[in-house]
Formats: structure tokens, sequence, C-alpha cells
């Protein structure tokens, strides 16, 4: 007895070790596994998957700055930047971490280096509306912008050559009603084209209004996850979920680049399964996502034919039809092109006597692709019907 209890417990005991680890190859294996944002390049440029606002525990994050290294290569960034508050009531760490603006990033560059990361370096200049919020990228020394005037503090950054943008007009910590106001200062900063960018959303925030100004005044389109927690606490990364970023059309994968782009307001938006931007690059990224496997089909009568449409993509793109009543076919008034799926689109015939071929072309709003607030991108499908008549 004493012999099978023995065995019993060692089986116990063997099988307990191995299903632990089995458990720490799991967790090491996806801790180390890079998802690829499957968003297509577009014509002469690269599509840099982006997100220039985070923080660490050098301002007010709660994590330390290797980690957004982490988090980046993780869920298939390829730029990013950590930008610490400047001023001193954000740093929430002083009397454990000795302060220094531009530390954040020396600590966080070798690891990007190694696993290929374009690192920018920046800083954040904060005040309480208004101005607000500004990030300024691409600087040299983070700790020159500390300066008591903050007209001083964004020359500046000017000087070093930053890019600088307005963070998250809309949020609620600084307007109680949500509403985005444009002030004087704002108005100063564009006149004296210190103001470059802003940002037309923030994490979950998407600022219709803000995205009007930026149109209207040729800022360029920014968006960001402006993470303080580990970035696991807000998404769920196993349902698809990630980060808000900026998505900038770069004709090389440098940092000059990258720079060059912002500066030429070649960029778009990424929030949830919806793309901001001007309207020649979203149709140019959905061109090059979507592609119909079999444009000609033959339709016999009242009967049905199949198009297949493949969105090699990660975004689900949600058609509408537009226009007005087409002849001789049917075809959904909703299509859902899934994120890497290939979908049927049905076309029916409407006349069981006609005959002949037809190019036909299937006019349609992508309603999830925003080239202005409230207006969606257009598309067409361009198929070809042969008809032939049925009893």
């Amino acid at each position: 007895m004493k012999n099978i209890f023995f065995r019993k417990r060692l089986l116990t005991v063997v099988v307990m070790f191995i299903v632990a680890l089995a458990f720490s190859f799991q967790v090491d294996g996806w801790a180390w596994v890079r998802s690829e944002v499957k968003i297509p390049d577009i014509p002469g440029y690269l599509t840099l998957k982006c997100d220039f606002h985070m923080h660490s525990v050098f301002s007010d994050g709660r994590v330390w700055p290797t980690l957004r290294c982490d988090e980046a290569w993780r869920e298939g960034l390829d730029v990013f930047s950590i930008t610490e508050h400047i001023e001193n009531r954000y740093h929430s760490y002083d009397d454990d971490i000795k302060i220094d603006l531009n530390r954040s990033h020396q600590v966080t560059l070798p690891g990007a280096e190694a696993l290929g990361l374009l690192l920018i370096k920046g800083g954040e200049i904060t005040r309480e509306m208004p101005p607000g919020h500004f990030n300024a990228i691409f600087l040299k020394d983070v700790n020159a912008l500390k300066k008591e005037e903050f007209k001083d503090s964004v020359k500046e950054a000017v000087s070093q050559g930053a890019f600088v943008f307005w963070n998250h007009p809309g949020w609620r910590g600084q307007q109680k009603d949500g509403v985005s106001r444009w002030y004087d200062i704002h108005e100063y900063l564009y006149k004296k084209k210190h103001l470059h960018g802003v940002e037309v959303a923030n994490g979950p925030e998407y600022y219709p209004r803000v995205h009007r100004w930026a149109l209207e005044k040729k800022l360029t389109l920014v968006g960001n996850s402006d993470a303080h927690d580990p970035l696991s606490m807000s998404h769920d990364f196993h349902k698809g979920e990630h980060r808000t970023m900026t998505l900038v059309f770069a004709k090389e994968r440098t940092e000059a680049a990258v720079k060059e782009a912002l500066f030429a307001r070649r960029t778009a938006v990424y929030q949830g399964d919806t793309l901001i931007g001007e309207h020649r690059y979203l149709e140019a990224i959905f061109n090059n996502s979507v592609e119909i496997l079999n444009p000609e089909v033959t339709i016999k009568g009242r009967r049905s034919a199949y198009i297949q449409v493949r969105n090699k993509s990660d975004v689900t793109y949600e058609l509408h039809l537009s226009g007005g009543k087409m002849e001789h076919i049917t075809v959904p008034y909703k299509i859902t092109l899934y994120g890497d799926k290939t979908v049927l689109l049905r076309v029916r015939g409407t006349d069981r006597k006609m005959s002949g071929k037809k190019e036909i072309s299937l006019s349609y709003v992508v309603k999830n692709l925003l080239v202005a607030p409230k207006k969606s991108l257009p598309i067409t499908f361009d198929i070809k019907v042969h008809f032939s008549p049925s009893k």
C-alpha cells in the first residue's frame, strides 16, 4: 500500500511539474511574440505604425520605460516616443528616482535598437487650459524645455527642430464639458508656425471638432495611446484590441523620413476599427487591402452569382451601398469585409430575359474610414456580368 501511495504522489508531482513547465513556456512564448499590424504600404510609401505619446515612472506613468519598448515590439509598432511631462508637479516618483527628462529615452534606446524599433526623443509641455498639453518630438535635449513661460518652452522645442502637436484638446480633465475650443494662444502658435499637428484621437476618445480644425488649418492628424499604465490593463489583445496609433507614410524606415512625413502631413489615425485621414491616403489603404478574386461572373435569369472579396488587412471594413437603384442586378445594402478574411458578395439578376455582357460599378461608402467628421470614404467595385436568359 505504501508503494502504491508513494507512486501516486510521485505521479502527481511529475504531472504538476510538467503542467507548470508547459505554462511557463506558454507565458514566455506569448510575451515574446510580435503581432504585426496588417495595414498595407501605399504606393511610394511605407506605412509605419507609430505611437508618439506615452509615459513612464520618469513622470506620472506607472511602468519602467523599457516596458514601453517591449510593448511596442509585441504590439507591432515600428516607431514610438516616451514623452515625459516636463513640469515637476507631474513627477510622481521624484523621491525615488533622480528625474532627468532625457533619461527614459537613454534607458530605452538600447532595447529599441536591438529590436529594430525607432525611438524618437520627446517630451510633454503641460499647462492648464488654455493652452493645454503639447508634445514635442525629435528633441535633442528635453531638459532645455523646462521654462517658466509656456511660449518659451515651445520656442525652445521649435529651435531644436521639433515637431509640436496639441494633445487631447477635448479631454474632460481640462474641458469639463468635453467641447474642444481654439483659444487665442493656439492662434498665436499657429500663426508663428509653432504648432504642427493635433491629436484627433487620444486613447478611446475621438474629437470631431478637432478633426475639422486639422483639415481647415492643414495640421497633421495624430492619434496616440497616451499610456500611463501597462497597455494590457486597458486592451484585451486576445480579442484583437489595439492601442490608438498614428500611421505615418514615410519614404523609408528612418527617423529623418518619419520627421519629413509628419511635417508633410502624410498620416492617418488608427483607432479601434476606424481609420481617420485624408481621402487620398485612406483610398490607397483600402485599395491595397481589398482584392476582388473573381471580378467576372455569369448570371442566368434571376439567379445569383457570388463575388469573392478578400481583405488582407486587420481592419474590418463596413460598407454601405450608395447611389440609386441599379439596373439588372441587386446587391446587399451592407457588406462587412472582415479583417484577414474573404467574404462573398451576392449579385442577383432581376430580369430573366436579360442577355449580354455588362460592366457594372458597385458604389459603396466605407463607414469606418473617415475623410472628415461624419463623412466616409466612397469606393467602387468594378465587375463584369455575363447575363443569359432563363426559361
